[in-house]
C-alpha cells in the first residue's frame, strides 16, 4: 500500500509540474479555441435536446395509448391530438438543429 501511495504521489507531482511547462508554449489564438469548443458545445446541446424530445415523445405516445385503452370511442380525437403534440415536440428539435447550424 505504501508503494502504491508513493507511485500515486509521484505521478501526481509529474502531472502538476507538466502543466506549467505546457503553458509556456505559444498561446493559441482565442478565436481558434472558441471555434473549436463552439462545435463541441453545439453538439452537446443538440444531443440534450434530442434526448429530451425522445423522452417527451415516448410519454406522449404512452399517454395516448392509455387514453385510447380507457376510452376507445375517443381514439380518433386522441390520435389527432397526439400527432399534433408530436409535431410540436419535433419542431422544437428541428429549431435546435437550425440554431446549431446557424451558430457554426
Amino acid at each position: 500500500m505504501h508503494k502504491l501511495r508513493m507511485a500515486f504521489f509521484a505521478v501526481a507531482t509529474m502531472l502538476m509540474t507538466a502543466a506549467p511547462t505546457f503553458a509556456q508554449a505559444a498561446a493559441a489564438d482565442n478565436a481558434e479555441s472558441v471555434n473549436k469548443y463552439k462545435a463541441i458545445a453545439a453538439g452537446f446541446g443538440f444531443a440534450i435536446a434530442a434526448a429530451l424530445a425522445a423522452i417527451g415523445q415516448s410519454r406522449v405516445a404512452a399517454a395516448a395509448a392509455e387514453g385510447v385503452a380507457r376510452n376507445p370511442g375517443a381514439g380518433a380525437r386522441i390520435q389527432t391530438l397526439m400527432i399534433l403534440g408530436l409535431v410540436f415536440i419535433e419542431t422544437l428539435v428541428l429549431f435546435t438543429l437550425v440554431i446549431v447550424f446557424a451558430k457554426l
